[in-house]
């Protein structure tokens, strides 16, 4: 941090001196108040202070409203939270806090705290016990834009994750923009729907800092429709699958006034559905080393314009290299990846960062996102784009979602694989794609996506399984990437009758 830095005055405690008993966080626990939020986080701030706790304070905590203050307190006292998710086993955590140099960590898991071998271990109750209330009006707070503030992991879909560094500036920046697209004003309450160890679930919450309103914790287990009945959310943050079981639902949502839409491509059908129930949907693109939005559509989009991830947002810049890839810059963007001691920031000569996705820009502004450049490959001598069959396959009736995938293969190099989540699909998928696409695209089986759905697709662990079932399967005389598989009773990789839908691979 350079002496003298710009700095801006504290969003909480800004919140707190304007509109002290305004609702904060409002959880199935009950409602805090500003006030409340700021003693709480302050408390917490001069313990970490007295603990002499390192500058990368690791938190592993169910969301709720502690893990939300202890953010919030690292920042005050001028550390750098390090939310991790909660999903992950003890042993990668462990190499997550190794590579991003954590000092400390916050846990109440004994599992975790056992595997983090040479680190502080404050527990988290100890900080947060309930301290005598202050005498007086608190004093204005002022935060330094350049202040290291969060490392927030990759979420690692394509590779391992990497630690990028946020400053308090890059989230705020994030927010003022963002605020500026989706009105947001105080009595406004934002679902927060997303994990805090993501940087779509940081940003609900500098956002709602940022404009006085309120964060609303949900209760993990009830469904969406329900929480934001119950909890009178007026925004909320979702991906493409959230939104697919928000529509099942047929939830109350007349008191929504904006969704955002993010997290990776969108089901064209799921934004027909959305408009064609009167829901004010904006889709949006982002990434992690952005502190969330890049781009987004505007209130009272067309069909045609949501049909793309909107314009760059304001304090962000967006260009298109001439192979295609998206470039961006600005005020959100990160400082660098956290490398042990080091920290590696990879711009170009003019100060863009490259995110290997593809895209392009239109004559009025409006980003398409065609993919990543990690994803493609080649089969048989022809490029190959997972997302551009994705897209076709999501097209089919019954098919919610899609991931393709390469598998090896002896005679053309690798060949694509798709791994499909469906209701009633009935027909040969292979044989539906080919009035789409290039023969050499259709994939050469299909199998069933199970399991939950998360923020992204896990491409590495799906392309591993796709490799096992592929092992597994009865041989077969290799086909042609000219010809796809046409009897509607078998599956499109092992020839084998199907009791099941034709295109379900066991």
């Amino acid at each position: 941090m350079n002496a003298g830095s710009p700095s801006v005055p504290c969003p909480l405690r800004a919140a707190a001196l304007a509109s002290p008993e305004a609702a904060a966080v409002v959880s199935a626990g009950g409602v805090m108040s500003y006030a409340e939020l700021d003693r709480r986080v302050s408390a917490a701030a001069v313990r970490l202070e007295q603990l002499g706790v390192g500058s990368r304070i690791a938190l592993h905590l169910p969301k709720d409203e502690r893990h939300l203050a202890l953010v919030l307190a690292v920042i005050r006292a001028g550390g750098t939270a390090c939310p991790v998710s909660t999903r992950l086993p003890p042993g990668g955590v462990a190499q997550l806090l190794e590579r991003a140099a954590c000092s400390v960590l916050i846990s109440e898991d004994q599992r975790f705290l056992d595997a983090a071998v040479g680190l502080r271990k404050p527990n988290p109750r100890t900080l947060l016990e309930a301290s005598e209330p202050p005498t007086g009006r608190p004093e204005p707070l002022e935060i330094p834009l350049d202040r290291p503030s969060t490392v927030v992991f990759t979420s690692g879909s394509t590779g391992a994750p990497k630690a990028a560094l946020h400053t308090f500036g890059t989230h705020y920046y994030s927010a003022l923009g963002s605020n500026t697209n989706i009105a947001l004003a105080p009595g406004d309450r934002w679902l927060h729907s997303l994990p805090l160890y993501h940087v779509g679930g940081l940003s609900i919450v500098f956002r709602c800092l940022l404009a006085g309103a309120t964060v609303v914790l949900p209760d993990p287990v009830l469904p969406l429709g329900r929480a934001i009945a119950a909890l009178g959310a007026t925004h909320v943050s979702l991906v493409p699958t959230q939104l697919l079981r928000l529509l099942r639902e047929e939830a109350d949502l007349e008191g929504i006034k904006a969704i955002l839409l993010g997290g990776g491509p969108i089901p064209p059908y799921l934004v027909n559905e959305a408009l064609s129930r009167g829901l004010p949907v904006h889709t949006s693109y982002g990434l992690t080393e952005m502190a969330s939005q890049v781009t987004a559509t505007p209130p009272g989009a067309s069909l045609e314009e949501l049909r793309t991830a909107g314009r760059p947002l304001p304090y962000r810049e967006v260009s298109v290299s001439g192979e295609g890839e998206i470039l961006v810059r600005g005020e959100t963007l990160f400082a660098g990846y956290v490398e042990g001691a080091g920290i590696n920031l990879p711009l170009d000569e003019d100060g863009w960062f490259h995110t290997r996705d593809l895209g392009e820009l239109d004559a009025d502004g409006y980003l398409r996102v065609r993919g990543r450049t990690d994803n493609m490959f080649v089969s048989g001598g022809e490029n190959v784009q997972p997302e551009e069959i994705e897209a076709v396959l999501c097209r089919l009736e019954g098919v919610e979602e899609a991931v393709v995938v390469s598998v090896p293969d002896a005679e053309f190099g690798t060949r694509p694989v798709a791994f499909v989540r469906s209701s009633g699909v009935t027909g040969d998928l292979a044989l539906a794609l080919a009035s789409s696409l290039p023969r050499f695209k259709i994939p050469v089986a299909f199998h069933q996506w199970e399991g939950a759905g998360g923020m992204k697709p896990d491409r590495v662990g799906l392309r591993e399984r796709a490799r096992r079932l592929g092992e597994s399967a009865e041989e077969v005389p290799a086909r042609e990437p000219s010809q796809p598989a046409s009897n509607p009773s078998t599956s499109a990789s092992t020839g084998l009758p199907q009791a099941r839908p034709p295109w379900l691979h066991p």
